[in-house]
């Protein structure tokens, strides 16, 4: 799926994502600093059920939020880690196969650990300033 999209439109371009058949709960989103994967994240988890306010993990690597309905989603900022080692040894590979969701921003951080069956996004600002985001599912 490619959308072209404004920042104004995260919220119908959010219900696209998640109307998804059989959409994977493990996605990875690619994308230069600045192009908006963290605001995408924040409205994938409130059109998810989270009341409570997001924001990026960046200093942390994962925020953790419950929905209303108790279920689990995990996201993570891989920017500031420094090896793959680091995050197996925080136990990353077992948040991944959890079956909750998890939103990954930059997983080329980690490209041994992402598992095999998941789904990506990947977005860029055009020359009009609009993004295009692909979703390979």
């Amino acid at each position: 799926m490619m959308i072209n999209f404004t920042l104004d439109e995260i919220q119908e371009v959010v219900k696209q994502i998640l109307a998804t058949p059989r959409l994977k709960k493990v996605i990875t989103f690619h994308a230069t600093m600045g192009v908006g994967k963290t605001t995408l994240i924040k409205e994938l988890v409130k059109q998810l059920g989270v009341n409570d306010t997001s924001s990026s993990p960046t200093f942390s690597l994962v925020n953790e939020y419950q929905t209303k309905e108790g279920e689990t989603i995990y996201h993570f900022d891989l920017y500031r880690l420094n090896s793959e080692e680091e995050a197996y040894d925080m136990g990353i590979d077992e948040y991944f196969y959890s079956g909750n969701w998890c939103f990954i921003e930059w997983p080329e951080k980690t490209p041994n650990l992402i598992p095999i069956d998941h789904a990506s996004i990947h977005m860029k600002t055009t020359k009009n300033g609009t993004r295009e985001l692909i979703l390979k599912n």
